[in-house]
């Protein structure tokens, strides 16, 4: 299977925010960042594996600053990681009040996908050809994490009244 690079699948998507994004404060509802999150990070999984994708989890989210209402939100997406059957996207979302041209770095994710094949089981990925030394960066900061994850996963299934599953 022939390798992709990160940018075959890179994903900028823009969107304004409306009265009906908003939050009981006013601003706009994380609810509605977090499936725009998954929207884009949706797209970066399907263009690599060519195929559906579903998320599979999300590892981090942060919100840093709020959005409001009027705001121009630019997600954009790329991959850090490929295995065999799943891959990890950042996707990093900043706002702009188009009337002022102000710019926040407004939240960060990290999700991970599967691949489904059209029986839907997962399905083999082709792999991640890194470029650049920021992508080789971001492909080890994937690689701890997903190590992290496999982890407490194992942790859950030995113990798994300590982890909170009952």
């Amino acid at each position: 299977m022939e390798g992709k690079t990160v940018s075959q699948s890179n994903t900028v998507m823009a969107q304004v925010m409306n009265p009906q994004d908003a939050n009981p404060a006013g601003n706009v509802h994380g609810g509605v960042i977090m499936k725009l999150i998954d929207t884009v990070g949706g797209v970066v999984a399907i263009r690599h594996a060519r195929s559906i994708a579903v998320t599979a989890s999300v590892d981090r989210l942060d919100f840093h600053h709020p959005v409001f209402i009027g705001d121009l939100v630019t997600l954009t997406a790329s991959l850090n990681y490929v295995g065999k059957t799943s891959m990890e996207v950042g996707v990093r979302v900043e706002s702009e009040n188009p009337i002022t041209g102000q710019r926040r770095h407004t939240s960060t994710a990290y999700l991970t996908f599967v691949a489904l094949d059209k029986n839907g089981r997962p399905m083999q990925l082709p792999p991640l050809i890194l470029e650049t030394e920021e992508q080789m960066r971001r492909n080890q900061e994937a690689n701890i994490r997903r190590e992290t994850r496999l982890a407490e996963k194992t942790k859950e299934k030995e113990c798994p009244t300590k982890s909170g599953n009952t």
